[in-house]
């Protein structure tokens, strides 16, 4: 059941609003427990025993973790100094080892059911090249829905628990709400339990207020996914289909176009997540802050898929970071480097764990294993040549300030990102090299622009016009938000006429020229296979 369809956003999204508020408000969470098992069910069948599972695994594991916890409280000031360290580096070690099982039972079930086949494949072809008769079976296995997703929300919260973040969870069905909450479970965002958690369990009365806002987020990510999205998917399809065909303004309009609909695609997806949730009065983390702002590819991945990022973030980059070892390394940094480098070298490498567990998230193929590497690569020279950057600027007296370089860094980074989309987006990284080669030779299509927009990718003229519209509309949007401005209480300021007509233009265009119907390929959201 796609977000983008008419039996998610009346029958469904429709029935749980009246289940939700039909419910005392104390049991309301019941009703949206009922609803995202529905959901889950309708869409994986059988498969809802996997995450019934992990939730049983975390829910004992965070149930165990705090009972040691409590046990140190207990015991603590009974004890000297001493003492008192000893039974806490106890109680720590002990919470590792929970933490590490769950890990290898959650991440092992992900493992399966995601990248087995992808690994004995490549055992394979390294068996074969050394003449090794041994061969990894390949296993038919549905991936279950979200699990890429859960599996970080699993293991967040009971690292948080572990921590003295959030309190473990006493109602295992709370917990499973928590992981399976219907609108985040496609595609995120990767919530945290200390968040959303308590949101789920706070008792929200009708607010019209947020539920305009809801429904402004639902209507927005509909504009987003199905009028423009989907519609670039035509001649984005069309051209890396057959890739070979063309090259020089073709493929570079594919690989612009690409960015584009991935953006809209994912960001629609987001929008109509966060607008369903908070049609129940349920507030879900940003996970997109205007991305093509951004002034370098690290700020572009502070603003791009932020939930992700602040996972990887504060629990792979920091854990390695701050680990015993790393801080032996540190040091020694420190003793035969400058500053910069000292306090830069070591992040460099923690950073490698990031990046590599970012590529292989998502998916289970090389390109995104090269694809969160090419960003890792471009981080890297950044940090360390910054220092000479620096000083060609102070030497040229170029002010990193003014408004024109701030613009070439914009253009800088987004064609950055763009190569980083096109390794994405192509069958492998073959495909990738030959395209990005191909942007440079001269046209040998034999058909004009327009010709190749109508016949290869099923779009038209009014078509392009729409986008490029949508691209500057996009664009002031983001520019207001950016100022501090926002949209959705300017919206609300204005009088009823023009506030109904913002809200009625964009869901006529919506029915009328939204991409689906006869002669529009269905388009799945993007990161839902993911």
């Amino acid at each position: 059941m796609q977000y983008n369809s008419w039996l998610y956003l009346f029958p469904f999204l429709g029935g749980s609003l009246i289940l939700y508020y039909l419910l005392p408000i104390k049991r309301r969470w019941i009703g949206l427990l009922f609803s995202s098992l529905l959901f889950y069910i309708i869409a994986m069948k059988n498969l809802v025993a996997v995450v019934l599972f992990t939730t049983a695994t975390i829910y004992l594991g965070a149930r165990t973790i705090e009972e040691f916890n409590e046990q140190f409280k207990l015991k603590k000031k009974e004890l000297d100094r001493a003492a008192r360290k000893e039974l806490k580096s106890k109680i720590t070690k002990k919470n590792r080892y929970v933490i590490a099982l769950l890990c290898v039972i959650n991440f092992g079930i992900l493992f399966i059911t995601k990248y087995f086949n992808f690994f004995g494949e490549n055992i394979n072809a390294l068996f074969h090249a050394l003449h090794i008769s041994t061969q990894i079976p390949f296993l038919d296995i549905f991936l279950p829905l979200g699990i890429s997703f859960y599996t970080l929300s699993a293991i967040s919260y009971v690292t948080d628990v572990a921590r003295g973040v959030c309190k473990a969870e006493k109602n295992y069905f709370r917990l499973l709400l928590f992981l399976i909450f219907f609108p985040i479970i496609t595609e995120g965002p990767i919530s945290r339990y200390g968040q959303l958690g308590e949101e789920l369990k706070a008792e929200h009365h009708f607010d019209y207020k947020q539920f305009c806002f809801g429904a402004q987020l639902i209507v927005w990510g509909l504009f987003q996914k199905v009028l423009l999205s989907d519609r670039v998917n035509m001649y984005v399809r069309a051209i890396f289909a057959n890739h070979e065909k063309y090259s020089g303004f073709p493929v570079i309009m594919a690989i612009l176009l690409y960015t584009f609909q991935l953006y809209m695609d994912f960001a629609g997806c987001i929008n109509i997540a966060r607008g369903s949730a908070q049609l129940f009065g349920i507030t879900l983390e940003e996970n997109f802050k205007r991305p093509f702002f951004a002034t370098s590819v690290n700020e572009f991945w502070r603003r791009w898929h932020i939930t992700l990022g602040a996972w990887f973030k504060d629990y792979i980059f920091y854990p390695i970071s701050l680990g015993t070892h790393f801080q032996k390394f540190s040091q020694n940094c420190r003793k035969h480097m400058n500053r910069y480098y000292a306090a830069t070298i070591p992040g460099i490498f923690a950073l490698f764990a990031v990046w590599f567990g970012n590529g292989i998230w998502h998916g289970a193929e090389w390109k995104y294993i090269i694809y969160g590497l090419y960003y890792y690569v471009i981080m890297v020279l950044g940090m360390l040549l910054e220092p000479a950057f620096v000083s060609f600027c102070s030497k040229l007296n170029i002010d990193r300030n003014a408004s024109w370089y701030h613009t070439m860094q914009v253009l800088r980074t987004f064609i950055l990102v763009n190569i980083g989309m096109l390794i994405f987006r192509s069958k492998d990284i073959k495909t990738a090299i030959t395209m990005l080669g191909s942007v440079f030779q001269p046209w040998h299509g034999k058909s004009n622009f327009w010709q190749l927009a109508f016949n290869r990718g099923g779009l038209f003229k009014l078509d392009f016009l729409l986008i490029a519209f949508s691209v500057i509309l996009l664009y002031f949007i983001g520019k207001k938000q950016e100022n501090g401005h926002s949209i959705r209480e300017l919206i609300l300021a204005q009088p009823l006429p023009i506030r109904w007509a913002i809200y009625i233009i964009p869901i006529v265009l919506i029915i009328i020229a939204g991409a689906y119907g006869p002669g529009w390929g269905v388009a799945d959201f993007i990161y839902a296979k993911f």
